[in-house]
């Protein structure tokens, strides 16, 4: 379970990074930027300490890299600028979880006992609380639309994503392999990396008909590859990488190694609460009553998860 709570606590670092460099960078160059940094750091493990690309699972973790990382986290990057970010993650952690669920069930026979999908359903309550927005969102509708379009599409790439990383490990043991969770990320980013890199090329040729170049907040994007401004980010997307898709998933995949997705997707679900003291000390946001009441139902549920394990 540990490696869950720390796979939660990067990612909320990642989150509050990535919503600095989507401002100013656009969605689709500030998840290049944080992939092209993970990969150089997962990479430069996975070749050394690791297995490197190496083992019968490779073909299943680029898969999941494509889906997770490629389309999950695309979709995700065009959900910030949207909802905002404290909406977007939890739309996608709230989401992802019961989706991942339903699917492993459906294809690994993985289940669950009833006082775990109880825990895990008081955890999702929680985060829900919490961060559902009490103001009208006044935005036009396409725009609301398209954010829970993008959002919706997320937590399906990120729960999808999740299972086949548990499906790439059933593979390693069936052929008596094993596989540390750092080389299991760097194994799956190079999926995302495809992904991401196509999306640049599209977006830079064709701006005009994919529509997802724009920064979140207009007049702040920087132009792309201008070193100047790459070094006015670059403590951003370093922090980005590093605590999301480098030591984050990291994280993640040691957790999905030994607990269904299940159970570790409705603790990574906490995210969106554990941002709430990093943005109290990087934005200045206060959380509201509602966040805490949510906060401890949520951790409730998780204690309970635990027991329930």
């Amino acid at each position: 379970m540990w490696p869950a709570f720390l796979t939660t606590v990067l990612f909320a670092i990642s989150a509050v990074s990535a919503n600095r460099t989507t401002r100013l960078l656009g969605g689709i160059e500030a998840n290049f930027w944080r992939i092209l940094v993970a990969t150089l750091f997962l990479g430069l493990w996975a070749h050394t300490a690791g297995i490197g690309l190496s083992g019968a699972a490779f073909p299943v973790f680029l898969l999941s890299g494509c889906v997770g990382f490629g389309v999950g986290d695309l979709a995700l990057y065009q959900t910030f600028p949207r909802l905002g970010s404290r909406l977007s993650i939890m739309l996608v952690h709230c989401l992802a979880a019961p989706i991942a669920a339903l699917v492993e069930w459906l294809w690994l026979g993985t289940t669950l006992s009833l006082n775990q999908i109880l825990c895990s359903l008081a955890v999702l309550a929680g985060v829900s609380i919490a961060l559902a927005p009490s103001e009208h969102l006044e935005m036009p509708t396409e725009v609301l639309l398209a954010g829970i379009l993008f959002g919706t599409l997320a937590a399906g790439g990120q729960g999808f994503g999740a299972v086949l990383s548990r499906k790439a490990y059933e593979v390693a043991q069936q052929h008596g392999q094993s596989i540390d969770g750092i080389t299991a990320a760097y194994q799956r980013i190079l999926g995302g990396v495809a992904v991401a890199v196509i999306s640049l090329v599209c977006m830079r040729k064709r701006p005009e008909i994919t529509g997802l170049g724009a920064a979140s907040t207009p007049g702040e994007q920087l132009p792309f590859l201008n070193v100047h401004n790459l070094r006015l980010v670059w403590r951003w997307v370093l922090l980005n990488g590093l605590a999301g898709p480098a030591l984050g998933v990291s994280c993640y995949q040691w957790a999905l190694a030994t607990t269904p997705t299940g159970i570790v997707l409705p603790i990574v679900a906490l995210t969106p609460l554990v941002i709430i003291p990093f943005a109290r000390v990087v934005e200045g946001e206060r959380p509201s009553v509602r966040s805490l009441v949510g906060g401890i139902i949520a951790v409730a549920g998780v204690i309970g998860l635990t027991l329930a394990k």
